[in-house]
């Protein structure tokens, strides 16, 4: 019987882990793939409070170390179901059972791909999913954002900050956004909005020099020269398998607010999977800590 049981081993899952160890807890994390989450594919992080310069590797393999060290226990397999039994939770793996007094979602989301080939080969290269992550190794070069929604917008405004130009690439010819967004983008003289487009290619070999994109109107098609290509069209969580035990809102992420409770006793979440406005390194680890002091008092109690 664990005291904690942590499905997801990112950024908020591990700080959780932290957490809950140094409350005296025993805990596990369970993990379908790696450890580390989404960031372990940035090549540097520069924006998290105290640490200048590290990349995301070397970021989730600290954390993962710090857990480690304070005695928790992973194990890599799924986690396809929890099962209220009373007095304690069941988490159901294809493989084993893990009891547990609390749980904890951590189960983090996936940024929706273009789709397009060689994409996630060019990760780190040029292709990015996050513009304040990595807007500052552009600064000076031309890049392009894909998406027409508030988080496309607001990665243009903060890159037209630092970029030589900034193209806006999006498959309509209106914006989901908010308006004043676009029109503050409108006023900027290096930003250009390519509309009614998508790209369909990446161009360059090993590292992004531009993008094709193909007008969905009138199939014309035309290359764009860029270093940089910033996809910014949703995300995608992975919590269906728990829709029966917490509340999803209607885009599939967890219903909880800045507690981390979830509407089932003892179940909290934490980190990119559930309801919230900014998703950063500082605010998953922020979740995990929050996730973890309220299991614990909810184990206490």
């Amino acid at each position: 019987m664990y005291d904690i049981i942590i499905i997801g081993a990112g950024t908020a899952g591990m700080s959780a882990a932290i957490y809950g160890l140094r409350a005296g807890k025993k805990v596990l994390m369970l993990e379908e793939k790696n450890y580390g989450g989404q960031i372990v594919n940035t090549p540097e992080i520069e924006n998290y409070p105290g640490v200048s310069k590290v990349s995301g590797f070397e970021f989730a393999t600290n954390l993962y170390q710090q857990a480690m060290d304070l005695g928790a226990e992973i194990v890599y397999e799924r986690a396809l179901k929890i099962k209220d039994d009373k007095e304690h939770k069941v988490v159901i793996t294809a493989k084993h059972q893990y009891e547990a007094k609390a749980v904890i979602l951590a189960t983090g989301a996936k940024n929706r791909p273009l789709g397009v080939d060689r994409e996630e080969q060019m990760i780190g290269a040029g292709v990015s999913y996050c513009a304040t992550c990595d807007g500052m190794f552009f600064r000076g070069k031309d890049v392009a954002v894909v998406g027409g929604g508030n988080t496309a917008l607001e990665d243009a405004t903060f890159l037209s900050n630092y970029c030589n130009r900034v193209y806006v690439i999006h498959r309509r010819d209106t914006f989901r956004g908010e308006s004043r967004l676009v029109d503050q983008l409108k006023k900027k003289e290096n930003v250009t909005f390519v509309l009614d487009s998508n790209v369909v290619r990446l161009l360059g070999e090993e590292k992004i020099e531009g993008i094709t994109v193909k007008n969905v109107k009138d199939h014309s098609i035309r290359d764009i020269s860029v270093s940089g290509v910033f996809v910014a069209i949703g995300q995608e969580p992975d919590n269906k398998d728990f829709a029966d035990m917490v509340n999803i809102d209607e885009k599939g992420y967890i219903r909880a607010n800045e507690e981390c409770k979830t509407n089932a006793q003892g179940i909290f979440t934490a980190g990119d999977c559930r309801t919230k406005k900014v998703r950063q390194l500082t605010t998953a680890a922020s979740d995990g800590a929050v996730a973890a002091l309220a299991a614990c008092e909810f184990i206490q109690q």
